[in-house]
């Protein structure tokens, strides 16, 4: 008789089923967490239900929009500080769902890696969790995937799927005019655009992920890691006031390229930059850099994470909404003729 050999596994390849089990059963508890009502089944299955008129709608339009974290997952790998990066991913998705006029429902994740360590994973689906408890919306499905030789050891990626619905005929913008009023809410950071740009002038600082932040209290890394801020339940809370005519969530391309975005042809905006004070981690990185103004406001948030453009005799009411809902709100300036934004003041 011919002697059998010991057969090659999976696990020989560099993926382990059995860790990503052991994943699916640890992350389970926090999933449950986010559960609201349209929820019809858990995770494991080939697909996630969801009832909509369980929800309370009654003549639907979904709205769906996917994001990642970009280049601060390097910081996060870097200095294994992963328990709020996927506070980021939801943010990213959710903060541009509102802006249409949605609610979001429920969110998948996909998250890849060279090799599953679980437990480092479990604390990004845990973060991931989070984000969705904060913004209302169920966590209901993902993917994770072991992929030996295409990361490094220890990288991971992420992207996020969000799905959120409103009554149809309810979709933002819608009327905005000249003379509406501009409040823009307080960003918790940098959040999570023009992190390859803050990487680099990390590096000619010279200072590492551990250093004292020169901005703030404890490690750089730390500080750098204040995860995206979730405007979800206040920017619903400020359209159910009414008189919001539109929200612009400021990621990557600024005020300057983000805020134009929802006016229509013909109306631009006058912001003026002496109502907030800019945050010491913009100003350090303004500084480190030797950057212009114009620069910095079509890179970052500049410390406004989200504008409303709100219908002038409403927007008391819209404020106090928003400050009820826990926001620091700024009434930045006005929508006027024109096209793009101008800007008033300095952010010095």
């Amino acid at each position: 008789m011919t002697e059998k050999k010991n057969g090659i596994t999976y696990a020989d390849a560099g993926v382990d089923i059995d860790a990503g089990n052991a994943l699916v059963e640890r992350i389970k508890p926090a999933a449950r967490r986010t559960n609201r009502p349209g929820v019809m089944a858990g995770l494991g299955g080939f697909g996630a239900l969801f009832d909509l008129k369980a929800a309370g709608y009654r003549d639907p339009v979904l709205v769906a929009a996917t994001d990642g974290v970009g280049t601060k997952l390097r910081i996060a790998i870097d200095t294994g500080k992963v328990d709020t990066i996927g506070i980021d991913l939801v943010a990213m998705c959710v903060n541009d769902l509102v802006c249409q006029g949605a609610e979001p429902l429920f969110f998948l994740d996909y998250f890849a890696t060279g090799k599953l360590e679980t437990e480092a994973a479990a604390r990004i689906i845990e973060g991931i969790a989070e984000g969705c408890v904060q913004s209302r919306c169920a966590l209901i499905g993902g993917e994770t995937a072991e992929m030996p030789g295409m990361y490094h050891d220890g990288d991971f990626d992420l992207a996020g799927f969000a799905v959120g619905a409103m009554e149809r005929g309810a979709a933002l913008p819608a009327n905005v005019a000249v003379g509406d009023v501009l409040l823009g809410l307080a960003s918790s950071g940098v959040h999570s655009n023009g992190y390859s740009l803050v990487r680099k002038l990390v590096e000619l600082s010279g200072l590492g992920w551990d250093a004292a932040s020169p901005f703030g209290d404890g490690p750089l890394g730390d500080a750098l890691l204040a995860p995206t801020r979730l405007y979800v339940a206040p920017a619903l809370a400020a359209i159910a006031a009414g008189g919001v005519h539109a929200l612009a969530h400021i990621t990557g391309g600024g005020i300057t390229e983000n805020l134009p975005r929802v006016l229509p042809e013909g109306l631009g905006a006058l912001v003026d930059l002496d109502e907030w004070a800019l945050p010491p981690v913009f100003r350090w990185l303004m500084a480190q850099g030797g950057m212009e103004e114009a620069e910095m406001l079509k890179t970052f948030n500049c410390g406004i994470g989200m504008i409303l453009a709100v219908a002038p005799e409403q927007a008391k009411a819209v404020h106090a909404a928003l400050e009820a809902a826990g926001e620091q709100v700024m009434q930045i300036g006005r929508v006027q003729a024109g096209e793009g934004v101008s800007y008033l003041g300095s952010l010095a």
